[in-house]
């Protein structure tokens, strides 16, 4: 991986132009080193990441536009435009739309780790994918899925 150049990366602008569909989702990947991940996800309603642990990576969100569902540590909470959430490594989370309209985030996590790799593994795997296939491929890039409870499968 090579060092961090300074710069700004324009609003239509990512990674290598790369542009991940994650399971309905899109992920714009905005910059990488070993220490810090980031990217620009849009998360269209009644889109969802089921709850899951990072054992290894701190994990942050900035929310841009929308209103977030998030299940922390087994809690509702309830993120909207401007707000920081924090989601500690080895702390479950899922991470939920519920509303009518899109939303627009921008996530980091802390260091890198496998999670740029899991992406590319999950990229157009479209949003009838097998859901033993995605927490096999996300356990083998240390991604940890929780198996479902009643109040997710009502999204």
């Amino acid at each position: 991986m090579t060092a961090m150049a300074p710069g700004i990366v324009k609003s239509g602008e990512s990674l290598q132009q790369i542009r991940w569909n994650i399971l309905g989702q899109t992920y714009v990947p905005k910059q990488m080193t070993e220490e810090c991940f980031s990217w620009h996800a849009t998360l269209p309603p009644g889109t969802f990441v089921p709850p899951h642990i990072h054992p290894d990576q701190d994990e942050f969100l900035y929310i841009l536009e929308g209103r977030f569902t998030f299940l922390l540590d087994g809690v509702e909470a309830i993120g909207e435009p401007g707000d920081l959430v924090k989601l500690p490594r080895g702390v479950p989370h899922g991470i939920f739309n519920k509303s009518e309209s899109a939303i627009k985030t921008l996530f980091w996590v802390t260091p890198a780790a496998q999670l740029y790799d899991l992406f590319w593994a999950l990229h157009n795997m479209g949003p009838e994918a097998d859901p033993a296939e995605i927490v096999a491929v996300s356990a083998a890039h240390a991604i940890d899925f929780l198996p479902p409870q009643d109040s997710e499968t009502t999204q």
